[in-house]
């Protein structure tokens, strides 16, 4: 299988709305410096495995066990994605957060970035409504084409959020703190997400 450039777009526009991950990366790229931000941002991204790993046997199983199933899924998912839209309007301020300014060891470091995201369970929620839009219902080779599609999500969530550690201490807080670059950010956020539930819910396979 190879990845569409279609899956890779909405992959990048995903990882690249500011979350809590990219909030502790920053964070740490703003006290610490450049390396300790990508020891933050490998364990942000090694936390979202057991969410991939949930969503990609959850879904294996319901494309076995029934297309109806898969298909009253990708309807929950497609709700579920207008919802984040409505709420990121919704969601005016500023980004905020306080830099880590306490010199820590990089598995420290990358210890509390598999926490953060582990402990999050909107992650496992909104892979299930993402994955199933680039994944027939039916197909021979479901588990091998998910497995492919999050292998490349996560590579694509590493480098970004290194990328986002390594020039926050350049940037610092004028863009993460704007309310107009925010506005901005958030417009093309709930676009984006408006889209992919459009998208899921007019879907055929």
């Amino acid at each position: 299988m190879t990845v569409s450039p279609e899956y890779l777009v909405t992959a990048l526009v995903v990882v690249l709305i500011p979350g809590t991950g990219v909030l502790y990366t920053v964070a740490v790229g703003l006290g610490q410096g450049r390396w300790p931000s990508v020891a933050a941002a490998l364990g942000c991204t090694l936390g979202i495995v057991p969410h991939l790993a949930a969503s990609v046997l959850g879904l294996a199983a319901l494309l076995h066990a029934s297309a109806v199933l898969f298909t009253g899924l990708k309807y929950v998912g497609a709700a579920y994605l207008l919802y984040l839209a409505i709420m990121t309007l919704r969601d005016r301020g500023p980004v905020r957060f306080n830099a880590i300014a306490e010199r820590r060891p990089a598995l420290a470091l990358v210890r509390s970035g598999v926490l953060l995201n582990v402990l999050n369970p909107k992650l496992s929620v909104f892979f299930l409504a993402f994955l199933p839009q680039f994944v027939p219902a039916g197909g021979e080779h479901a588990m091998a084409q998910m497995l492919e599609l999050s292998s490349v999500f996560m590579a694509m969530t590493f480098v970004v959020f290194a990328v986002y550690g390594v020039l926050a201490a350049q940037v610092r807080q004028k863009v993460l703190e704007s309310r107009r670059a925010m506005a901005w950010l958030r417009g093309v956020s709930a676009a984006a997400f408006g889209a992919l539930g459009a998208r899921l819910a007019l879907s055929n396979g």
